[in-house]
Formats: structure tokens, sequence, C-alpha cells
């Protein structure tokens, strides 16, 4: 099965695409490792990237810690989408 991943925090485990490429809706699935709800916390790019930075600000804590993997890591998941936490600005 294809997995997907998250546009906020870089999670490439989810089970269909935040948004359809097709036709551009958001499935309004919630992120396990960020907590972004498609569509809603990320309707905007600038929302996106407040979301991210706040998310990360607050301790990058997982909305279902459960599913978080042994040796997670945040820079790491972030490169996943492009993102060096090396070069972040507030």
């Amino acid at each position: 099965m294809e997995k997907y991943i998250c546009p906020t925090c870089g999670y490439p485990n989810l089970e269909r695409p935040a948004w359809n490429p097709d036709n551009g809706v958001p499935s309004f699935d919630i992120c396990p490792s960020c907590g972004c709800e498609f569509g809603y916390d990320d309707a905007t790019l600038k929302a996106r990237e407040k979301y991210r930075e706040k998310w990360i600000r607050n301790g990058a804590l997982w909305y279902k810690p459960d599913l978080k993997p042994k040796g997670w890591n945040l820079q790491q998941q972030l490169l996943l989408i492009g993102i060096d936490i090396n070069n972040m600005t507030e």
C-alpha cells in the first residue's frame, strides 16, 4: 500500500494524501505526528508554515504518541519535505 507524506511535518506514513492531487480537495484527516487537520490547519501555505513553527516551538509533541517510532528524529522527518530545522526563522 502506498504511503503519503504530511506536507506540514514530513510524517511519511499517511494512508492517503493530505490533499487530493487530482482535484485539490483536502482529506480532513489528522496527521498522527503534528496533529495538523488537512484542509483546516493548513488551508493556506502561510497557515501551514505557522502551524509547523508553533508545533516545533511547543516541542514537536506527537498527536498520537503511540505511533511515534523509536529513535524518531525531527530533523530527518522535516527534511522529507525540504525543511532544514537549522535554517528556520521565527
